[in-house]
């Protein structure tokens, strides 16, 4: 999700406590930290994915879509919520679409059904570490890596062995190191170019008119499945997904 006034926003206050994490101000927006790599590639720790064979990947935060200049990615995060992930699945059923649900690890530990339910549905999945802390990119590099590495395992296992293919910060928090950990598990950066901005909740007419007015900078639109009542998200995607394809656009999914 994007950040939203700081914080580790709705799913870190939560869980927290339980994870020991420590609560920081808010750090800069996702886009400056897609600066230059730098110092050696991290390793991954053996208890990712026991045994998985693993094929790094390009660790520049994508943007583009796997269709083309006329691609759209539907990207989905913060879920699976038992709630409103199976509307959103029968919304981008009825429109043909598929998306990338960027999931929590926690959440789909919790929920290891929904997670099967997406990719059988034909979905992709992407990690969104453990915690969703928004500021993991002022902690240690041993933070990091436990909460992607972590997420990995836990969305790994929810889903019967499916892998995600991308890595999007909380937030936005990137960093050189995260990206390159990430990538070396196969597992590409993803960045958004339009956010719909539902977690305001500002209402459907407005999230619509947000994406129809800001889809000229990007493909890649940014949703949330849980964090609270989805029910505007939802209907706004009832709305935008038949007007993207009168407009010519090809919902489908980032490049890797």
């Amino acid at each position: 999700m994007a950040r939203h006034g700081g914080g580790r926003g709705w799913y870190g206050k939560v869980v927290g406590a339980a994870l020991g994490v420590t609560l920081a101000a808010g750090a800069a927006a996702w886009t400056a930290q897609a600066g230059s790599l730098g110092g050696p590639s991290p390793k991954a720790t053996a208890s990712a994915t026991p045994g998985s064979d693993v094929k790094p990947v390009d660790v520049t935060i994508a943007h583009t879509s796997e269709k083309g200049a006329r691609g759209v990615n539907i990207t989905i995060d913060d879920g699976p919520d038992p709630v409103w992930t199976p509307q959103m699945l029968d919304v981008l059923r009825e429109n043909g679409v598929k998306a990338t649900f960027c999931m929590v690890g926690t959440q789909a530990q919790a929920h290891p059904d929904l997670v099967k339910k997406v990719v059988a549905a034909g979905h992709r999945l992407c990690d969104h570490s453990v915690a969703h802390d928004t500021t993991m990119d002022r902690k240690s590099e041993a933070y990091q890596k436990q909460q992607i590495l972590d997420a990995e395992r836990m969305i790994t296992e929810a889903s019967g062995g499916v892998r995600p293919m991308y890595y999007r910060a909380p937030g936005g928090a990137f960093t050189p190191y995260s990206r390159k950990l990430a990538a070396s598990r196969g597992m590409r950066p993803l960045g958004w170019n339009v956010d719909s901005k539902d977690f305001e909740r500002p209402g459907t007419d407005a999230m619509v008119a947000t994406v129809e007015r800001e889809l000229s900078n990007g493909p890649t639109i940014l949703f949330h499945d849980a964090g609270g009542d989805r029910s505007q998200t939802v209907e706004a995607l009832r709305r935008i997904l038949p007007w993207l394809k009168e407009q010519g656009y090809s919902c489908g999914f980032p490049v890797r």
